[in-house]
């Protein structure tokens, strides 16, 4: 019978590195929790750093499929990435972006983990743009870019002040913004 141990080791190294930290976390205190033998650790990521990428690659999966579900269950347009985060925000155990924070943990941009923590912010970007295509916004690759680094500073924000509001208040920039761009194109058409 099949243990699971790899799955009980990205379970457990999930939870631990976004409670605690990757730098904080060490093999020892994955292993107790996890309750699996250092042999198959090892059978299973040659190292910590190797558990680390394979545990935000599939965050990222996971990830993003809560945030298309829930701007879905939002309405889909663009502003509801910001209610999504909202509902995120309001968790116990919210503790910021897994991502950002390994950034943060990882500085070297050449590191696989960092690697990994930009590939998902490149990914949201990309389905932000889609969104914006979907609402037929002009310039959506400019405007994504823009959405995503509010959601990126109300992330921080929440953390910091241990709030859901900064979601709103990101939420209230980004609808301006939307909405000069689109003024912004009306005028463009009306002189061209």
């Amino acid at each position: 019978m099949p243990t699971r141990a790899r799955e009980r080791l990205l379970d457990t190294a999930e939870e631990l590195f976004y409670a605690e930290g990757v730098r904080a976390v060490g093999v020892e205190q994955i292993l107790t929790v996890s309750k699996v033998g250092r042999a198959s650790f090892y059978r299973h990521f040659p190292s910590k750093d190797d558990l680390v990428v394979a545990m935000l690659e599939r965050r990222d999966l996971r990830w993003r499929q809560w945030l298309a579900e829930r701007v879905a269950a939002h309405g889909g347009g663009p502003l509801a990435v910001f209610d999504a985060l909202a509902e995120r925000f309001a968790r116990a155990d919210f503790r910021g972006c897994a991502f950002i924070n390994t950034m943060v943990e990882s500085a070297d941009p050449d590191s696989p983990a960092h690697r990994v923590a930009a590939g998902h912010k490149n990914r949201v970007i990309g389905y932000v743009e889609s969104l914006l295509v979907a609402a037929g916004h002009h310039d959506p690759a400019v405007l994504a870019r823009q959405l995503v680094m509010l959601m990126d500073g109300a992330i921080v924000t929440a953390l910091r002040e241990r709030s859901a509001a900064p979601a709103g208040q990101a939420r209230a920039v980004a609808a301006a913004l939307l909405a000069d761009a689109a003024e912004n194109r009306n005028a463009d058409a009306a002189e061209g």
